[in-house]
């Protein structure tokens, strides 16, 4: 599917929402904390969650929100996949990227004839959204701030971050203003965009750094700070710029990352300082350590990489770019996940192995 699409207006059937309720198909730590500020700005919201405990914790006792932001409560629906019926408008869709095809089919029966999803997700979830529902019902989101699951119920908000919306095809519609006024209540700051794709690849190439410090135990401030790890991570965030390049992609910057010090032209001073905004930038957030680490060393789960991460790969290679780090990337996280290594500076230091062998590296 082409990036550039364009569908005519009328393809496009819009009503307004203002009786139907907004359905939060995923409740966790995006879902919990954005739907939390829809109900308190007014609107009905429904969450969905596949883990009973949550559902149950929300439906006896609300969903609270902690944090640096504040701490609230606040009384919702909440409903297993299986057992919400209806058709709606709205849904936000807020799963891991992994969860997207099993989420997005279940989800289609319930779309009303108007209805549209939004990917409240990282990654390129609107590509696969788009093949099971239609790229007119589609609607793209790029979120940067910082939330975790902490335990059925409670919900960690740890700092802002961007928050972005765009239809696919760049033209703003009715459906997309009213959401974009909604998300105005979760953060004052949120973007409307005619370049969300600009914006999704940026945080691809942000999200392959965050996964390269998962690697470690140390917080996401300082693996970026460390001289040593910069020329591979560099190397690496120079592949995924390159595929973006290719696409004739406009990438666009956020939260102190400047994706364009990672194109392959981007000189040494451009790129360091773009890591030194990165450090500085999440050292004033509460949450020191990405989801993706929380995933291997807390939850003890599967990451989102062979979904978010890993469809660039193949990307890449259809441009004819090598991607020996992204790929040597998601195989260190597949150790990780399965136990074969640890959350060290060592197991990252595998990375760089590959990296004299990676035409985006430069000498520091």
């Amino acid at each position: 599917m082409s990036v550039a699409t364009l569908v005519e207006e009328d393809m496009y059937p819009y009503q307004p929402q203002a009786l139907s309720p907004i359905v939060i198909w995923g409740a966790g730590a995006i879902g919990g904390a954005i739907g939390a500020s829809l109900i308190e700005s007014g609107r009905s919201v429904i969450f969905v969650d596949n883990v009973a405990e949550h559902v149950e914790a929300i439906n006896l006792h609300g969903l609270r929100i902690t944090g640096p932001l504040g701490e609230r409560k606040v009384q919702a629906q909440a409903y297993l996949p299986q057992q919400l019926e209806g058709f709606y408008n709205c849904v936000l869709l807020a799963v891991k990227s992994h969860h997207t095809p099993d989420a997005i089919h279940q989800i289609a029966p319930l779309l009303a004839p108007e209805g549209y999803v939004v990917s409240m997700q990282n990654g390129l979830n609107e590509r696969v959204i788009a093949d099971v529902i239609g790229v007119e019902r589609t609607v793209g989101a790029f979120l940067n701030f910082g939330a975790d699951f902490i335990e059925p119920g409670v919900i960690h908000h740890g700092g802002r971050g961007a928050v972005v919306l765009g239809e696919l095809d760049g033209i703003t519609r009715p459906r997309t203003e009213e959401l974009y006024s909604l998300l105005l209540n979760f953060d004052s700051s949120a973007i409307l965009t005619p370049n969300i794709w600009g914006f999704l690849w940026a945080k691809m190439i942000y999200g392959a750094l965050l996964f390269a410090t998962a690697l470690t135990d140390d917080s996401i401030a300082d693996v970026l700070a460390m001289p040593k790890f910069r020329p591979v991570l560099t190397a690496l965030a120079r592949e995924l710029g390159a595929v973006a390049h290719a696409q004739s992609i406009v990438l666009q910057g956020f939260d102190g990352f400047d994706p364009s010090a990672f194109l392959p032209d981007a000189t040494k001073e451009h790129t360091s300082q773009s890591f030194d905004d990165m450090v500085a930038h999440n050292r004033r957030s509460a949450k020191s350590h990405s989801g993706i680490w929380r995933d291997l060393a807390v939850r003890k789960r599967q990451t989102e990489i062979d979904a978010q991460i890993a469809p660039a790969i193949d990307i890449g290679i259809g441009f004819n770019l090598p991607m020996p780090l992204t790929t040597r990337l998601v195989n260190l996280i597949h150790l990780v996940e399965r136990g074969e290594l640890p959350q060290t500076l060592e197991t990252l230091a595998l990375l760089e192995i590959n990296e004299a062998g990676s035409p985006y590296a430069k000498s520091f």
